[in-house]
């Protein structure tokens, strides 16, 4: 079931061209043990699902790199610069870097939880708000695709959104649900 579901999560992800140019220019740059993640790859597969332009929704892509030796600021600025370079719009615009190997440093002064540092970008997705949204890719430099989900894809394609086990008093994750209840009626929430 798990290999089928990634299957078809594979499929969807090849047949989304925004998404597989963000993965294709991701993996020509060369970022350290890096992902795309979250709303880039759950809301695909709802279009998918209920119908909709593969497209519809996607307000960003979130690309996560993980990179300790170097946690500032400038650094991860030099590489949001790079990473705006090699795309032209409307994807420059679209596209958010972010090393996560300093996402604990501001994380609880910008969402009010605290986070533990982690130690590599596959570590991200389990810390998302939703099992859904706990999910990532990365298209490897023989075009296969690793996908990285912690609660692996059963609610993602069951279009049910459960608050993460780690995080059921996630902040905001209300608002968060009711979002996504807005684009895609289709959703369950089971909280």
């Amino acid at each position: 079931m798990v290999s089928d579901l990634s299957e078809r999560l594979g499929a969807i992800v090849r047949a989304t061209p925004s998404l597989m140019r963000v993965l294709v220019v991701a993996r020509d740059l060369e970022l350290p043990d890096w992902l795309v993640f979250s709303g880039a790859v759950y809301q695909p597969v709802w279009n998918h699902l209920t119908g909709r332009p593969p497209d519809y929704g996607v307000k960003d892509y979130d690309l996560g790199y993980f990179d300790a030796s170097d946690i500032s600021y400038e650094a991860e600025d030099m590489v949001i610069r790079r990473v705006a370079a090699a795309f032209a719009p409307p994807l420059r615009d679209l596209v958010e870097v972010r090393n996560q190997a300093r996402v604990h440093l501001w994380f609880e002064d910008h969402f009010g939880e605290p986070y533990e540092p982690l130690t590599g970008a596959a570590e991200a997705p389990g810390r998302f708000t939703a099992t859904a949204f706990a999910v990532g890719v990365r298209l490897e430099a023989s075009d296969a695709l690793t996908i990285v989900a912690p609660f692996g894809l059963e609610d993602l394609f069951a279009m049910r959104l459960r608050p993460n086990p780690l995080r059921p008093r996630a902040v905001g994750l209300q608002k968060t649900f009711d979002s996504a209840r807005r684009r895609w009626p289709e959703v369950v929430v089971e909280a």
